[in-house]
């Protein structure tokens, strides 16, 4: 018999654009590994086999990677007590089974949430946030990433990331030094191979766009469910100004660590002034989420 369904509150625009998203990287994928065969018609069996080798790699094992690239350490009730007990209230509340429990050795305030489904989930906390927050506060930043495992997506992002991360790869392959002095320079095969690192870059910066986009909704959709898992939109209104205003004290150093993982994280790991702006940021703006819980507070309090 499948498990029901968890308590947080279903959101049908995070299923759509989960959709849409894989939908639409699906498609370019498809063209992408076309455009490869033709350019490199002697060599389709090794592309099939390293594109789908790579493929099911990040599928079934990029969720470790990232626990491991962020520092997590998985630990038991004895060795974290407060946040096992924590994670326990809201597993209730939710009806969801516990997933494994992690602390990384970071002064990033910060957590995040792993794993293709519910029984491979990973919930991990910074010892830096833990350090920061009130229990209230943290409850509400668990319940948001517990949100995040309960809806899957941080599986659909793993996956729709991937073909960003191939298309760069082979376009630093092809820079290096790789594919273009393959060929001769007059060789019509020799021109095409020129191109691949064109054509990557635009896959890339084609595939970046949803996967940023799915990733701003996301966050706002998790805040929104883990306030009205908890009932408390203030307590994670307060972790989010906390942890925003505690960012820009952590040295440059410890937030460029971190930053390659921001689409996983909590907060952004870098200062309001370091943002690039909304259309490259994998967060929405602290004032977006704010204000969104000051609604809910709102209409929670009617």
């Amino acid at each position: 018999m499948p498990r029901a369904r968890s308590r947080y509150a279903p959101d049908r625009g995070l299923t759509g654009r989960m959709v849409t998203t894989m939908f639409l990287i699906g498609l370019l994928y498809v063209v992408f590994v076309g455009v490869l065969l033709a350019a490199l018609r002697g060599s389709w069996p090794i592309i099939l086999i390293i594109t789908g080798g790579m493929f099911i790699a990040q599928f079934w094992f990029s969720d470790r990677i990232a626990a491991y690239g962020m520092g997590a350490r998985e630990v038991t009730p004895e060795q974290a007590p407060e946040l096992h007990g924590t994670i326990d209230r809201i597993c209730a509340l939710a009806d969801m089974p516990k997933p494994k429990v992690a602390i990384a050795e970071s002064d990033v305030p910060n957590a995040f949430a792993t794993g293709r489904s519910e029984k491979t989930a990973l919930v991990c906390a910074t010892t830096g946030l833990l350090r920061r927050l009130e229990p209230e506060e943290l409850e509400g930043v668990l319940a948001h990433e517990m949100s995040h495992v309960a809806h899957r997506d941080v599986a659909v992002m793993t996956i729709a990331s991937f073909l960003g991360v191939l298309a760069g790869v082979i376009t630093r392959i092809a820079l290096w030094g790789g594919f273009a002095r393959s060929r001769p320079g007059n060789d019509p095969a020799g021109i095409l191979l020129l191109l691949i690192p064109l054509i990557s870059a635009v896959v890339y910066a084609i595939s970046f766009l949803p996967t940023r986009l799915l990733s701003r909704y996301r966050e706002l959709s998790a805040d929104r469910a883990a306030a009205l898992l908890t009932g408390r939109p203030s307590a994670l209104a307060s972790a989010l100004t906390k942890v925003s205003g505690q960012m820009a004290r952590i040295p440059t150093e410890d937030l460029r660590k971190a930053e390659p993982y921001n689409a996983f994280y909590f907060m952004p790991a870098f200062s309001a002034k370091e943002s690039l702006g909304g259309l490259f940021s994998s967060h929405p703006t602290l004032e977006q989420r704010l204000d969104q819980l000051s609604r809910i507070s709102t209409d929670l309090s009617r």
